[in-house]
């Protein structure tokens, strides 16, 4: 398997990049925000879970072969980091990998994260030559179920505690996009 580097990509109104050590401030103020990790097995994180969680995905950069991105989501105007959408590859020899993303809630509900996954999709099908992509998110997570669809995921399945999360059994809801489904537009 060959290693795919990311190279930042434009949107209509985002830039996603690589994560870089200067971004540690911008992601440990959504990180620190007990809202949202709500929904998430991490959180709210200290600025030592943060500096980690850094220094991780950052790592992920010399993986050879690489399986995991985490990019940053910027505003174009700004150049502001507003949250972090990730890909990554589960399964090489049926081409499939999974998707996630966390942003800050001062940017929920304009449309980032659906215009930040979309590309990240695109990514994955065109770049990383993946063939299903798929996502999980809490049941009660509404606003994840609408970003997932919004990008053009059906929803497969109610997993049923699914996942040990702070003590506690959680479901999951299954979501996934097959390369043919894909519109590139």
């Amino acid at each position: 398997m060959i290693t795919i580097i990311f190279e930042a990509v434009e949107t209509k109104r985002l830039v996603l990049r690589e994560c870089r050590p200067a971004d540690f401030n911008a992601i440990h103020e959504y990180g620190s925000d007990p809202e949202v990790s709500i929904y998430l097995p991490w959180g709210p994180n200290s600025e030592a879970d943060t500096g980690n969680y850094l220094d991780s995905i950052l790592s992920y950069q010399f993986h050879n072969p690489r399986k995991d991105y985490e990019i940053a989501i910027v505003l174009k105007e700004t150049d502001l980091l507003i949250g972090v959408c990730s890909i990554h590859i589960t399964n090489d020899k049926t081409r499939e990998g999974f998707i996630g993303y966390c942003y800050n809630r001062q940017y929920w509900g304009k449309g980032y994260a659906s215009e930040a996954a979309k590309a990240i999709l695109e990514f994955g099908f065109m770049k990383l030559n993946l063939h299903r992509i798929f996502a999980t998110c809490d049941p009660k997570n509404v606003g994840s179920s609408k970003v997932l669809e919004k990008i053009g995921m059906k929803r497969e399945g109610h997993l049923r505690e699914h996942k040990l999360q702070r003590g506690k059994w959680r479901d999951s809801y299954l979501y996934s996009i097959l390369e043919h489904e894909f519109s590139h537009k």
